[in-house]
This record gives C-alpha cells, structure tokens and sequence, in this order.
C-alpha cells in the first residue's frame, strides 16, 4: 500500500463511524462517549466529533477525487443534520462554552472547502450553518486562544454571508495574538506561554486561515508575512520532535488528541510553504511514522471503530476533564496534505530520511537557527 493510500484508509477508518451515523441521524444513538467521572462534556461530545473530524478531512473533499466524493456527501448531510434544530443530533450551538469551539472548528472547515462542503448545500441547510454559527456570539471567550475561536467564526460569516460580521472580534483577537507572540515561532497561549501543543493544535493553523481570507480588512495585510513565517519556523520545529522511532515529547496537556499536534506541519506542506531545506517526502516520512505508530497501537479503537482516549493506545488517564471521546478526533488536522494530488512531490518523491533520522545515524542534516520575526 502506498503512503498516500495508507493516509486515506486510515483517515476513513476515523472518519467512517461519525459521518455514517451522523449522516443518518443516529450519531447520539450509535456513539460511545468516554470521558472522565463526574464531568458533563457528553453534552458537547457528539458536536466535537464532527467538527474536528472536518477540520482535517475538508481538503481531501476539496480536491473532488472519486474515493472522496462520497465522504463529501455525507459531510453534507452531516452539516444538516449536526444544524437542524429538528435533528436528534442538533448541535447545542446556543449553549454557553465549548460550543463556540467547535462552531470555529466547523467554519474553519468550512473555509477549507467551500466548494465541497458550503456551495453544494441547500439554501435551507445554509441559513441553518449561519445561524448556528451566529448563536455561538453569546459566549466571552477567555482571554487566551478561545479568541481565535470567536474570530474563525465572524470569517466564516464574512465569506458566506458577505456582510453579517463583526470585525472587532478578528481585530482583538489578531493584534492581541500579536502581543502574546514570544519569539521563533511561538505564541504564549494568553499573556502567558504554556509548554504544550497549542500552538499546533489551534494559534498557528488559525491564524493561517483568519488572514488568509480577511485580505486587507482591517489593516492586518503587513502582518500576514510575519504570521507565515512563524507558522514555517514552526513547522520546521515540529519536524525536528519527530524521533526515528517515530515518536515525539509528550508535554502539556491535550495529548489525546494525538497527532493532531503536527497540523501545522500538515498545512505547510498543503500550502507548498515547507521551510527551506525540508522536502516534502521527508515530511511525509515523518509524518507516517508518527501515524502509523498511533492508529496501529493497541485500544486506539474499540470493537466498532470509535476512537478511545489515550496518546498511544488507550490511556483513559490522559484525557482531562474536557476531554471526551469527541475531542479526540482534532487527530484530522495531520490529514490535511490529502488534499495534493497523488502528482505532487510530498507524495511522488522517493522516500527520504527526515531530521532526527539523519542526526542520530550520523549522517549530514542541516543545522537548526532561529527567526527574529
């Protein structure tokens, strides 16, 4: 099997068990929620799971292949039924709290692929994606990334409804970021810097998708070189954790969501913008021992598919108090290089060792050097 067939049977193999039963409007009857005693995120679970699952598969659908056409379909009905107020599985948009989370997890999906997943819709099922999106504006969002999460879902409401945003919450949210920006391409999450994957797993692929669809509003344009070349220095970081064995550190909190970790590894080689010196098929190669490493360990799945809590296999102590079986599938966001054809070099090149392969047998690898944007 080649790699690029391995990524895609095994993003459907997460993917099969939520947009199946979704789509037919039986995720609440059909999904297990693990999570841990005496907490209440079940509430959220089933919202989580789609959402999250979209944000890395909608480049994949994006790309229109014949494999992903009938996924697209069932994100699409999945989008009516995940909205529809008359659904079993409606989505508690209006309630305070995570719902705002993964109401941007979904516009950012969403901005991944109009053209498989918003044009194709109803005018029905849109008017229902916009107000649920616009019912998340009653949660204030805590002074840390959550306000990338407010503003993901205004951009959403600029492409798809044109006018009905508030710019004000994109302003404070990017020149806040900008302010909490530390040094060599790394964001504190708040005022202050957490050692943990936060970065990945939400401030550097948002603030990618924020600005690339705001353009000039606002005056933000001479700030978009900065952000890129942080996302690429990054990147570049993230590639150097990854272990010959195909591991990486296991620090911070969130670490059920496995490989999400390395999405802004992902998006830089979507987006052609791999730091200088790191080709394509070593990422690739990285990136595939990772995954591999995670999917194949023992208790990743139950008996039906469903993804379990844990960071390599199944660790029902790794997941905190907001993690539930839900959460568990922002794992999408490494899936995102889907979305090259099988033509492109991060899929075509020839196998090649990545970073810390090469350093720990001895062989040549460029040296590491900090930015100063």
């Amino acid at each position: 099997m080649s790699e690029r067939a391995y990524w895609t049977a095994t993003a459907c193999r997460i993917a099969g068990p939520v947009l199946t039963h979704l789509a037919d409007r039986s995720l609440r009857l059909r999904m297990p929620v693990e999570k841990k005693p005496g907490t209440q995120t079940e509430r959220f679970s089933h919202l989580e799971a789609f959402a999250r699952l979209l944000v890395g598969l909608s480049p994949w659908l994006e790309l229109g292949e014949i494999a992903s056409a009938p996924w697209a379909v069932l994100a699409r009905r999945s989008l009516d039924a995940i909205t529809d107020l008359s659904s079993p599985d409606a989505g508690p948009f209006a309630e305070q709290g995570q719902p705002l989370v993964e109401a941007a997890f979904l516009a950012q999906a969403l901005l991944r692929a109009p053209n498989a997943l918003w044009r194709p819709l109803d005018p029905r099922v849109k008017r229902n994606v916009l107000a649920a999106l616009k019912a998340t504006r009653r949660t204030k969002p805590p002074f840390n990334n959550w306000l990338l999460f407010s503003a993901m879902v205004e951009v959403a409401l600029l492409v798809f409804s044109e006018s009905d945003w508030d710019k004000t919450r994109v302003d404070y949210a990017l020149r806040q970021h900008e302010r909490w920006y530390l040094g060599d391409g790394v964001y504190g999450d708040g005022p202050s810097y957490h050692s943990d994957y936060y970065n990945a797993f939400v401030i550097h692929p948002m603030l990618i998708d924020i600005m690339s669809h705001v353009g000039d509003e606002g005056g933000w344009a001479e700030l978009f070189p900065h952000v890129r070349e942080r996302a690429i220095r990054y990147a570049a970081q993230l590639e150097r954790t990854i272990s010959p064995e195909g591991t990486f550190p296991p620090i911070g909190r969130s670490l059920a969501y496995r490989f999400g970790c390395l999405q802004p590894l992902a998006q830089m080689a979507l987006q052609n913008q791999l730091p200088v010196g790191l080709r394509p098929a070593q990422v690739r190669c990285a990136m595939t021992a990772v995954i591999r490493r995670m999917v194949e360990a023992p208790g990743t799945f139950d008996e039906n598919g469903w993804l379990r809590i844990g960071f390599c296999g199944v660790q029902p102590e790794v997941g905190e108090n907001y993690i539930s079986t839900g959460s568990l599938y922002l794992c999408s966001g490494a899936f995102l290089p889907l979305g090259l054809h099988d033509s492109a070099p991060f899929w075509s090149d020839p196998d090649e060792s990545w970073t810390s392969v090469k350093a720990w047998g001895g062989k040549p690898f460029a040296i590491d050097k900090a930015i100063s944007v």
